[in-house]
């Protein structure tokens, strides 16, 4: 996700000097996405969508409450980001001094709202697939933030010029992922066979033209002859 539509990129870039506060981070963005986008795939079939509220009575099959989403969507992602902070809070101190404010972002991580958005768009048909997309989307932007993150720990002691230190070093390794992850998505995708017409109609075609180029060379010669005359 981040590589695809550059999207959770401020806590990506924040959170990504070290290997270790990564790894918390994308842990609980995991846990987030998978529990947020089955929730948000109930709300979006049973209350949101166009006709979801017919399980009320006939006389609500009408409603559409499609406006809502964005405001059910991110309520549903703040109150499992609290959740995850109270419980990394308690048995990981450590590591919640070492997230800092980053941890209660995750909330406005446009990474997490993009998961439930696109399961919505890309109309997911069921709970399961819902879990596996949230869980997947998850697993993906944990191991993006664990690669640029063990890439700048590693470059830290390389020979950067300074124009380039820090975020600029970063901002084109991460073009640089993305160009090579979206490549490979082009390789995957990109076999497209072009559906051959059938043989019976190709043949049929050629001979309707061959009889139309017939018809217009007996009107030439017949156009020919009445001028002789």
């Amino acid at each position: 996700m981040v590589f695809a539509t550059f999207l959770g990129m401020c806590s990506y870039l924040a959170v990504s000097k070290k290997v270790s506060t990564a790894v918390g981070l994308g842990a609980a963005v995991i846990f987030v996405m998978a529990v947020t986008v089955p929730m948000n795939w109930l709300l979006d079939q049973y209350i949101l969508r166009d006709g979801a509220l017919a399980w009320l009575g006939p006389e609500y099959a009408d409603y559409n409450l499609g406006f809502l989403s964005f405001i059910l969507f991110i309520a549903t992602i703040a109150t499992m980001v609290q959740l995850v902070e109270i419980i990394v809070e308690k048995f990981a101190p450590a590591l919640y001094n070492s997230l800092g404010i980053f941890l209660p972002l995750i909330a406005v991580n446009c990474a997490i709202l993009g998961g439930s958005l696109f399961m919505q768009s890309r109309e997911i048909p069921s709970l399961a697939l819902a879990f596996n997309y949230g869980i997947s989307s998850g697993i993906g932007w944990f191991l993006a933030i664990l690669a640029i993150a063990a890439i700048r720990e590693k470059i830290r002691y390389s020979n950067v010029p300074p124009a380039l230190r820090g975020l600029g070093i970063t901002f084109i390794l991460t073009g640089l992922m993305a160009i090579g992850f979206m490549s490979f998505g082009g390789m995957l995708t990109g076999d497209n066979p072009v559906p051959e017409a059938p043989v019976e109609e190709t043949a049929t075609v050629v001979e309707d033209k061959k009889e139309e180029l017939k018809e217009e060379k007996r009107a030439d010669v017949i156009s020919y002859n009445d001028l002789n005359k």
